[in-house]
């Protein structure tokens, strides 16, 4: 086989066994791998069906076809359960140098359930697996539990974790590989953390083979050309990483700011790439195969906030910084230091503690509720609250259940700047139409790497639209959602298609397997996974009254800014997306659309 090994290995926990299978090829061809291929297990298993804590509920860690290979920016994986803190379908994507390795070991996906008597970590070698106890590694930061497991499997052994949140089955936990790169949304953390699963180690010295050299070098070639010849994936990402956007989102009037109450933040720039790499940055830090080298290895030289890390990225530089009200970009700095040791997402945390100020702001949450006062700005505040989340004491044991779950016990859910729970990232849907109907579909809750249209609708890319037009957006939305899916499923960096498309990645994916992809059959690829993910969802209670976005975005206009006196257009935008996608008026595929794409309930 290539591209793929066809291997998985499943890991029952609670039986203590670890047995390699082989995959159903037909599954791989047609939902490609990762995402996709993930997606088709967790519907397999009805995992709709379970609760998210469960012993029963699968996690399964996945790799694509193009994993390992020296295709682009090919060091992806995506971590899948129903999610602890939305109940929808959890697909959590990582990048780093884990994923290759497992490939190299001999398996395209580790597909774990049941729940250990005692925690334990899982040792995968050249073909080889081992539950191994967890003795001391339980209660240790991320950077601690690496080189601890290291030290007992192999010096050059990569490693998969959770940090002390997942333990405590925080819902905004995450899954942190080379210390620093993380499956970091949905809470997937925390479902590991449920099955007393530590860490995973992997290691592995064999070849990913590829069907066709000539094809698949060619293939790589033409891409690497777009990819080290276009002004954001070779000069704005090298130079000053993903954070390069925060001044152009803010002058854009959508840098959402204290809560989404406004989306312009007059300090903006103290927390922007170009500052950060001024002040702190120390180097760049690529991925497996990525030319880009988007990562921020960073150091405080002095301080309250001395020491060294990575990051921020710009999600995170927004979530702790202008949604906060932080303008300190050492605090903002450190606190993201922090969510990577106690494995905690940045834009989930950051989120939620802008919603405890509002509370707090409103008077819905008193300082004898939140055991302090919770001032817009307070860094130190901010960097505290990472570990008190962590470890669930004080206010953090509030926001350790997200911003719904907390507003909602306030009574106050409106004040939850969330899709199906899950808190929005960084680009104010008032002022960029596309991405609020992004958010309010996409089948993970609110997110912006499920359809980014920030590319066409503020960067221009590939054609530049009005980002306050909510006409035609819709077609754009869905055709961002299936390609990024494709992308998801393939093992490729998103990043990628800022400079390639569909035609590049499916010619890569057609040499790199042998089996006969073009553009056509790989965005049909992606928009199946998406329906399949849609079919989870519905499974699991979820209806059209979910796709919709916070009140305050629906009936507040924007009070500044370009985007002043705008509000979000989902109820225009909503009918035309259910068209396009061959959904009933409640959002639920038709019978053809399911035929076309291959699939059945």
């Amino acid at each position: 086989m290539y591209g793929w090994t066809g291997r998985m290995l499943r890991v029952d926990l609670t039986a203590g066994t670890a047995t390699a299978e082989e995959l159903c090829p037909h599954d791989l061809h047609v939902f490609v791998g990762a995402r996709g291929l993930g997606s088709k297990l967790l519907y397999d298993a009805g995992a709709y069906d379970v609760d998210p804590f469960a012993p029963e509920n699968p996690l399964i860690f996945a790799t694509g076809p193009l994993t390992g290979t020296y295709a682009p920016s090919a060091g992806r994986y995506n971590v899948l359960c129903r999610s602890p803190l939305t109940g929808a379908i959890a697909a959590s994507n990582s990048g780093g140098y884990w994923a290759p390795e497992l490939k190299f070991a001999g398996f395209d996906l580790i597909y774990v359930t049941g729940k250990a008597a005692a925690p334990v970590y899982l040792w995968v070698h050249d073909g080889k697996a081992e539950i191994r106890p967890a003795d001391g590694l339980w209660g240790k930061t991320v950077s601690e539990t690496e080189y601890a497991v290291r030290a007992r499997t192999h010096p050059e052994a990569k490693v998969a974790c959770i940090g002390p949140a997942g333990e405590r089955l925080v819902r905004i936990a995450c899954v942190v590989n080379d210390r620093s790169r993380a499956a970091g949304r949905s809470g997937v953390g925390a479902v590991m953390g449920s099955k007393n699963l530590k860490a995973i180690a992997v290691r592995g010295t064999g070849p990913v083979r590829v069907a066709d050299k000539e094809a698949f070098k060619a293939a790589r070639k033409r891409a690497m050309e777009k990819i080290l010849t276009h002004p954001v994936t070779s000069a704005g990402l090298p130079a000053y990483g993903t954070a390069v956007l925060v001044n152009v989102i803010n002058a854009h009037g959508a840098f959402p700011t204290r809560n989404f109450q406004t989306g312009v933040f007059p300090e903006a720039d103290r927390i922007s790439g170009e500052t950060l790499a001024k002040e702190y940055l120390v180097r760049k830090k690529a991925c497996f195969a990525c030319s880009m080298a988007c990562g921020r290895p960073t150091a405080i030289p002095s301080g309250p906030y001395r020491g060294a890390g990575e990051g921020p990225e710009y999600e995170a530089a927004w979530a702790l910084g202008a949604d906060c009200g932080v303008s300190d970009l050492a605090a903002v700095t450190h606190a993201n230091w922090q969510c990577n040791e106690m494995g905690i997402d940045p834009i989930s945390y950051g989120a939620t503690l802008a919603c405890a100020m509002e509370l707090y702001q409103r008077g819905y949450l008193s300082k004898e509720q939140a055991g302090r006062e919770l001032r817009w700005g307070d860094g130190h505040l901010l960097v505290e609250g990472v570990r008190l989340t962590a470890f669930r004491e004080g206010i953090g044991n509030l926001l350790a259940e997200g911003s719904y779950r907390m507003a909602s016990e306030f009574g106050h859910p409106e004040l939850a700047m969330t899709a199906k729970k899950q808190e929005y990232p960084a680009y104010e849907p008032r002022a960029v139409q596309g991405i609020g109907l992004s958010y309010a579909t996409s089948n993970r809750g609110g997110c912006h790497v499920r359809g980014y249209t920030i590319a066409p609708e503020v960067l221009g890319i590939p054609e530049k639209l009005d980002p306050l037009v909510a006409d035609n957006k819709a077609f754009w939305v869905k055709t961002f959602q299936d390609a990024t899916a494709l992308v998801d499923s393939s093992g490729l960096c998103l990043f990628v298609t800022f400079a390639i498309g569909v035609p590049e990645i499916a010619d890569l994916l057609a040499a790199a397997t042998g089996e006969a992809y073009t553009a056509e059959s790989g965005l049909l690829a992606g928009e199946r996974v998406w329906n399949l993910e849609r079919m989870f969802n519905l499974k699991a209670g979820f209806t059209r009254a979910d796709d919709t976005l916070a009140p305050r975005l629906l009936s507040e206009p924007m009070p500044e800014g370009p985007a002043r006196g705008q509000v979000s257009r989902i109820d225009l935008m909503l009918p035309e997306y259910y068209r396009l996608r061959g959904w009933d008026e409640e959002g639920r595929p038709t019978e053809a659309t399911l035929a076309r794409l291959g699939l059945r309930w």
